[in-house]
């Protein structure tokens, strides 16, 4: 898609788009929870430092052209960017938050690709079930480990392959608010 195109096309209300160095473009529906269960778990991260190396919808590069920009993103401390991003082997956890309409992406496909690119922990955070789903040990195919967490069930520490530990505290994480009279 040229430039020309792109500043006179209109994209949906309600939807982030990316736009690929390969000329993909890429929309994500954008919702309350969804923004909010992104800032809660940015401000859960605040615990491994000010300046903590944390993305949200940044792009950090994969083989294969599968370049990924995750809901959230825990990178080494000592990670550096080549170019002008970070690498999937300096990722140290990717959390995507379920939306309805990812949520076959987010159980399936990212579990799929994250495990086989060796990232140690993926969190599948969805709002809409009140669930968080730690994979842990990333396989050629996916995780081995697969560990379910209610909302409202306290704090989870969740070991870092650095040493650290991010604690996701189960009990801020937002949910979705029902929806009321139509304006």
């Amino acid at each position: 898609m040229s430039v020309e195109a792109i500043m006179h096309t209109e994209f949906p209300e309600g939807y982030t788009v990316f736009f690929g160095a390969d000329g993909k473009v890429i929309m994500t529906p954008q919702s309350l929870e969804h923004s909010s269960t992104i800032r809660s778990m940015q401000i859960d991260t605040l615990a491994l430092g000010r300046h903590a190396k944390v993305t949200s919808d940044v792009y950090i590069d994969f083989p294969a052209d599968e370049n990924s920009a995750p809901d959230l993103a825990i990178l080494r401390e000592d990670a550096e960017k080549q170019g002008k991003r970070y690498s999937f082997e300096d990722v140290l956890l990717i959390a995507e938050v379920v939306s309805v309409s990812s949520a076959r992406k987010d159980y399936d496909d990212c579990t799929a690709k994250y495990g086989r690119y060796g990232i140690p922990v993926y969190l599948v955070v969805d709002p809409y079930a009140a669930e968080v789903v730690v994979h842990t040990r990333p396989t050629g195919t996916g995780y081995i480990a697969a560990h379910t967490h209610q909302y409202g069930t306290g704090k989870l520490p969740i070991d870092l392959a650095d040493g650290r530990t991010f604690t996701l505290d189960l009990d801020e994480l937002p949910r979705p608010e029902p929806e009321t009279g139509v304006r």
